[in-house]
């Protein structure tokens, strides 16, 4: 697929995904969705991706969605068929539940404002660095509409149900020191670090660690928020180690550990996950 609304560059084994509709303050729309989706799946299946940063072009990260006519997210919904249940679904859900089943982690990189789907397709990615000068909105009652992109299922295990439903049920408009203190993102950084910091991390996940062992880590995280006992994470956490020790890059961690030098683990997320993957059950869309 060719990109319009988003730009997709890999660089030293990172991918940066920047939301390119800067006129439009990158606000959202049914082409930005499908680019999206593709890119987070072409990502997943290059091995010389190791890990993503998502940021937004000018001076927004993602203003929400676009709801101009010319965009088509109204019109679409006038022309859709009752029957035709895989086009009805939510679009941000769609991006966010394409992110959540990756095997690399995802950074944002939020330069400044994140409304609506802005800030909601953010909830499925790993890390959150805001710039001093972003604005963080859930503000959908604001408009007469609910919460989307699976946000009421990501927010209240990221700050606590309390939280979500205050930012949720008033919509207000609030600061990234804010975001930062209910733990929204991890960091809030002036706007000329931003991306050098989502960078280093990126870095550091690339230059260090096994591919697999990275995505194995983060299904293990996503998944297990939804376990209701631990035992579910040990019996997993069991296979999954007993598993890794006998493979090439258990045993390349330990010798450059031993041997003080850098790794150079072999395996491939696309090639050598365990058979066991993806042990969760898979969950076509149905109404």
């Amino acid at each position: 697929m060719e990109y319009s609304q988003i730009v997709y560059e890999v660089a030293d084994r990172i991918l940066t995904i920047t939301l390119n509709r800067p006129e439009k303050l990158n606000a959202f729309t049914p082409v930005m969705c499908e680019e999206l989706v593709d890119a987070f799946g072409r990502a997943d299946a290059d091995d010389n991706v190791r890990v993503v940063i998502v940021t937004g072009a000018g001076r927004a990260f993602c203003a929400g969605a676009d709801l101009s006519p010319d965009t088509a997210i109204l019109e679409r919904r006038r022309q859709v068929p009752e029957d035709d249940l895989e086009i009805r679904r939510d679009l941000a859900g769609r991006v966010t539940l394409s992110i959540y089943d990756l095997k690399k982690p995802v950074i944002a990189a939020i330069n400044g404002p994140a409304v609506g789907v802005g800030i909601t397709m953010t909830l499925a990615m790993d890390i959150r660095l805001a710039s001093e000068n972003a604005r963080i909105g859930f503000v959908f009652a604001r408009r007469g509409l609910v919460a989307e992109g699976a946000s009421t299922w990501f927010l209240p295990r990221i700050v606590g149900v309390g939280k979500a439903a205050e930012w949720i049920y008033t919509g207000r408009v609030f600061g990234a020191q804010e975001a930062l203190t209910h733990g929204l993102v991890n960091e809030v950084l002036p706007t000329d670090a931003l991306i050098p910091r989502a960078g280093e991390i990126a870095m550091e996940i690339a230059q260090n660690t096994s591919a697999v062992s990275v995505a194995l880590c983060r299904q293990l995280l996503w998944k297990m928020l939804g376990a209701d006992h631990p035992m579910e994470a040990h019996k997993i956490d069991s296979k999954a180690i007993w598993w890794i020790f006998e493979q090439p890059d258990a045993r390349e961690g330990i010798m450059s550990f031993l041997e003080k030098r850098l790794p150079n683990f072999p395996m491939k997320p696309s090639t050598d996950m365990p058979d066991f993957y993806p042990w969760w059950t898979n969950r076509p869309f149905t109404w």
